[in-house]
């Protein structure tokens, strides 16, 4: 939503309030749906239309589960946490959607909670990141309390983990009701593909120190917020296939259309590995979550819900 007039804001409010609306009735015998895949078999050029497009999906994805209230009680504190770390427009697809992270703030605050904070422990520095991404904006307009991750508030804590054992953690995300974690599918130098897992290194600090056995550490982060990061959703709109995670280049950037939402990161992470081209068990975090427990690698045999948008 970076650089959007107030006619096209307007029209994502209207396409926003429908979707919530939506979500409110959402039929309990969904609440056992552990993944949903949302696509659109369309391809929206005009911003109002592509919005309405990326609302859509999300609610009717988080829909499929059974609705927000699935997972959000009344009062609430819930910390949704995107991708926001690079200073890129979002037609790079650096970072995570911003109506996808601005219709989920709008969905936790219909089910009832109390406040929905955003944030992330960006790479470029947080004011421009924020802003140019296009969630600041977006996120705020939904009624979400935007928070610039204070380094001086990370504090050490005990995550039982096979090497992250102690480690500092931004407070605020952990103490939270409900963590809603909402990554973009992209390409990493590193790990080969940022997807839900990855998109954890984004609550600690001394995050260059994981490098030496990434996918351990991905593995005990995860396992230590799954009791709160209860709902994850995987933005596949427009996915970065090259030179992550920070792109720059409009050649590397693939327009799908498509995201996934679920309970199992490791389903989600192997969907979104496919989107890309691999296969998911030659990821070492999915097969690692995999050999952990953390979820299952073969997400069809969850039976995904498949959603086609107009």
């Amino acid at each position: 939503m970076a650089n959007q007039t107030r006619r096209d804001f307007l029209k994502w409010s209207a396409a926003a309030g429908g979707a919530v609306a939506l979500s409110k009735v959402a039929s309990a015998q969904d609440a056992s749906a552990t993944m949903a895949i949302a696509r659109c078999n369309s391809a929206p050029v005009d911003p109002a239309a592509f919005s309405a497009m990326a609302v859509k999906m999300t609610t009717q994805a988080v829909d499929a589960l059974g609705g927000m209230q699935r997972f959000v009680k009344s009062g609430d504190s819930v910390w949704v946490k995107p991708n926001i770390g690079w200073d890129r427009v979002p037609e790079l697809a650096a970072n995570t959607n911003p109506d996808v992270v601005a219709t989920l703030v709008k969905l936790c605050l219909a089910a009832g909670a109390k406040q929905v904070k955003v944030g992330d422990y960006t790479c470029n520095e947080a004011t421009k990141s924020y802003v140019s991404s296009g969630i600041e904006a977006a996120a705020k307009a939904a009624g979400a309390e935007i928070v610039y991750i204070d380094t001086n508030r990370f504090r050490e804590i005990d995550l039982k983990g096979k090497i992250l054992k102690k480690w500092p953690v931004y407070p605020d995300i952990v103490e939270a009701d409900l963590i809603i974690n909402c990554p973009v599918v992209k390409h990493h130098s590193i790990a080969t593909m940022t997807g839900c897992m990855k998109n954890y290194m984004g609550i600690c600090d001394n995050r260059q120190k994981w490098h030496q056995n990434l996918s351990q550490c991905l593995c005990d982060i995860t396992k230590f917020l799954q009791p709160k990061a209860r709902l994850c959703v995987l933005d596949a709109i427009r996915i970065l296939t090259a030179n992550g995670p920070t792109g720059g280049d409009p050649k590397d950037v693939k327009q799908l259309n498509t995201l996934a939402a679920g309970t199992d990161i490791v389903a989600l992470d192997a969907w979104g590995a496919e989107l890309l081209g691999h296969k998911p068990e030659a990821i070492p975090s999915i097969a690692a979550g995999f050999a952990e427990g953390l979820g299952v690698m073969d997400y069809r045999s969850l039976s995904p819900r498949e959603i086609e948008i107009a």
